[in-house]
């Protein structure tokens, strides 16, 4: 991994013109992309993910990309399908809780995805604000809401992958979004069994680590929901899954947040978070309805929750 020195020297300087966008600032990004807030010819604001490796590659003076090697160039150029197959996944896309995805172009020898601009801050930042103190009503909203588009990306034959708490966006008006589809695979389809390994130990599935077993599936990302509803009451994630399978100390929600949580919720965690991949709940539509428990949700915004409710017909899996 890059040091943050490097990284930084790697970005793309403020102000400058990739082709018809310019460079605000770099707003995020890690060991692999970057994210800049850029404006349009037209001044609208959008966010500009880049394809950067940063320890297989380094930037010249025209700010085009170089591997550092031969066998980093291959590697990187690989990594770039996987980046491209992002872009094409999300661009099918059309769903107001996943990350739009407007424009994905070649530059500077490396690869741009160009999305919708969204003002708020990641789940993850509303965690370590609240740490242990977000209240159920809150948690039921935001995931119920949010697997409807989680719902849309597995109806287009594709998983996530990745989810987790700093994937999840929290737009100013409460509803989610879906961000960073880095990991996104077409899984269901043979000729994708080889896939690289980009996952985030604590919210990654059992089956994350063992690649080209064909175990992958909608029930992988329904590990990541349910770590995420984990951090959410813990305000970190659980045992990484890797550890569990040799030894399993993770103490069950419905045992640790007794009381403070309904038992209805609590069950869904631990459901969600079995490492049999059997044992979870079969679908995601399966695994909203429980979330949409009446009974159960303090209604502050009707409206979303019809509007969540009415699209309970479908059932992808």
């Amino acid at each position: 991994m890059a040091s943050p020195t490097k990284l930084a020297r790697l970005s793309l300087p403020n102000g400058f013109h990739l082709a018809d966008y310019r460079i605000v600032r770099k707003i995020g990004g890690g060991g692999f992309s970057f994210v800049y807030l850029a404006y349009d010819d037209k001044d609208k604001e959008v966010a500009i993910k880049e394809y950067l490796p940063g320890n297989l590659v380094t930037r010249d003076d025209k700010q085009c990309i170089t591997p550092l090697s031969e066998e980093n160039s291959n590697m990187f150029k690989y990594g770039m399908r996987f980046f491209c197959e992002e872009g094409r996944s999300l661009a099918r896309i059309s769903h107001p809780n996943i990350v739009k995805v407007e424009n994905f172009f070649r530059a500077n020898d490396t690869m741009y995805l160009v999305m919708q601009y969204e003002e708020g801050k990641t789940l993850q930042d509303h965690i370590r604000a609240h740490r242990g103190q977000i209240k159920e009503s809150f948690i039921r909203r935001v995931f119920a809401s949010l697997l409807n588009g989680l719902r849309e990306v597995h109806a287009q034959k594709l998983l996530h992958l990745d989810i987790k708490p700093g994937n999840i966006y929290i737009r100013k008006d409460g509803s989610p979004v879906l961000i960073d589809f880095g990991a996104v695979r077409q899984s269901f389809k043979k000729e994708h069994q080889k896939i690289m390994n980009l996952y985030t130990p604590g919210f990654a599935a059992p089956e994350q680590y063992h690649y080209g077993k064909d175990t992958l599936g909608p029930w992988t990302d329904i590990y990541g929901v349910g770590a995420s509803i984990y951090a959410c009451l813990a305000g970190t994630p659980p045992i990484a899954a890797d550890v569990r399978v040799e030894r399993d100390t993770l103490v069950p929600a419905i045992t640790t947040w007794q009381g403070k949580y309904s038992h209805k919720l609590l069950a869904i965690v631990d459901a969600c978070l079995q490492i049999d991949p059997l044992s979870r709940p079969p679908s995601v539509f399966a695994l909203q309805k429980k979330l949409l428990d009446i009974q159960n949700m303090a209604i502050d915004t009707p409206t979303l929750f019809e509007s969540i409710r009415n699209t309970l017909y479908k059932d992808i899996f």
